[in-house]
């Protein structure tokens, strides 16, 4: 009897189109679905005092910046045959990695693609690209200029990074805090190189690149002296910020690491350092990573904290699984919490945003959308609160009343208004994006194995 239930559900299931072995499981919603749902939920948090139009106005104008190096496991172009190091790993080998600036470029197309809104790339010195060997401390911005051509065309904004790990002058875990002078300088004015990148950036664009230090350094086992180290780093990005440049075109941060692969017992860069260097210094961002912090602390209950102190603040928004910060940012409560402090503190205006996880264990391309949309999905949470009410209610000691509504907008038709964004974007409404990922790895990722 259970043998011919389960067969009359499937045929009814496959005549719907919802399942067929080997192929996706979707079952997203019409045109007409999407717009009678999304009215229906319109009216619900009308019912609250929000205005759902509002809130996607506001979600269609922020920009995530998408990290380059998830298309291609942190590989760049500097040197093809390159191993990873300086605390960076990447578990792995799913099919279709960019080999080509071009093939990455092709893959991030395809990804904005089933993103709703205009979004931002984050880009890692090692991509750059030349027909012969360049140093690190003698990039230049004509070594982006193919970075420079398609964001113009693709209206995209651009952030940077100089990359202070994978060479032999990192191989020991030291660069700006190296004790060697010499190695010191050649991190220096590496660091040096890609604010003038960054800035070009900016002004061909004509939007700020964020360029963001972060370094490996760090010792394995206990060190003896903890504080030298962190006075050659001042010393080194005191030496690195000494040029101004226009706040149109650039804007400086610097990123923390609790520990990391080689550096478990000590970083130099710690959360303390940089919140008192960014804080000492003019015109110099803290960049709070998500992954960087204990397993069991989030970096949401930091944000209100250093917006009183700071201008602007750089997120790199990750998924901390125990000691491994760099997972797919999912949907989960840490990162409602990130965002919601964002929208209720109304940093929208002063955060910049970006992603920060690497994983080859699946479709690449995926891992990018997944995360972005979660990130959007996310923010348009945040954005449908009734905070103007719910503020009332914590200033007048209502608490229980604040739990009440808090627990209620858990369940609030959000969803609803997620579908209807992506539909007014024309971009894939549920999983339809998904099955376009399945198409393009057959089409694009699989011919690269050829």
């Amino acid at each position: 009897m259970f043998i011919d239930r389960l067969a009359a559900f499937i045929t009814v299931v496959n005549k719907h189109g919802v399942y067929q072995q080997g192929k996706t499981m979707t079952m997203d919603p019409t045109e007409g679905q999407v717009l009678r749902a999304y009215e229906l939920a319109k009216e619900r948090y009308a019912g609250l005092g929000v205005d759902t139009e509002r809130a996607l106005k506001q979600l269609s104008q922020i920009a995530i910046s998408l990290h380059c190096w998830q298309g291609d496991d942190v590989g760049g172009f500097e040197n093809p045959d390159a191993e990873l190091g300086g605390g960076i790993a990447v578990t792995g080998n799913y099919a279709g990695k960019a080999r080509t600036a071009d093939e990455l470029r092709q893959d991030l197309d395809k990804v904005y693609s089933l993103l709703p809104g205009n979004h931002r790339l984050n880009l890692h010195a090692i991509y750059l690209e030349t027909d012969k060997k360049v140093e690190r401390n003698e990039i230049r911005p004509e070594h982006f200029q193919g970075w420079v051509d398609w964001a113009r065309a693709n209206h995209h904004g651009v952030d940077f990074n100089p990359t202070c790990f994978s060479h032999p002058l990192a191989d020991d875990g030291f660069t700006l805090a190296h004790s060697d002078a010499a190695i010191r300088q050649f991190w220096i004015d590496h660091c040096i190189a890609s604010r003038e990148i960054g800035a070009h950036f900016g002004k061909e664009l004509g939007s700020p690149c964020v360029t963001n230090i972060w370094i490996p350094d760090g010792f394995k086992d206990t060190p003896v002296d903890r504080l030298a180290p962190r006075q050659r780093l001042a010393d080194s990005l005191d030496m690195i910020f000494s040029r101004k440049i226009d706040l149109r075109y650039n804007l400086d941060a610097v990123e923390a690491k609790l520990f990391g692969i080689g550096s478990e017992s000590y970083v130099v860069g710690s959360h303390e350092f940089y919140l008192g260097y960014a804080v000492s210094r003019d015109d110099v961002l803290l960049c709070l990573d998500s992954g960087h912090f204990h397993p069991t602390e989030s970096i949401s209950d930091k944000i209100s904290s250093v917006m009183l102190y700071m201008d602007e603040l750089l997120l790199h928004v990750s998924r901390g699984v125990r000691w491994d910060s760099d997972h797919v940012v999912t949907l989960n409560d840490d990162t409602l919490a990130i965002l919601q402090e964002v929208v209720r503190g109304g940093f929208l205006d002063r955060v910049h945003i970006g992603l920060d996880f690497f994983d080859a264990s699946i479709n690449r391309l995926a891992a990018w959308t997944i995360g972005a949309r979660n990130i959007l999905k996310a923010l348009l949470i945040a954005l449908l609160e009734p905070i103007d009410q719910l503020r009332e209610l914590e200033m007048a000691g209502d608490f229980t009343a604040r739990l009440a509504f808090l627990e209620e907008l858990r369940t609030m038709p959000w969803q609803a208004v997620w579908d209807y964004h992506c539909l007014q974007a024309d971009v894939p409404v549920g999983l339809g994006y998904f099955d376009e990922i399945k198409a393009y790895e057959a089409e694009v990722l699989a011919q690269r194995q050829a």
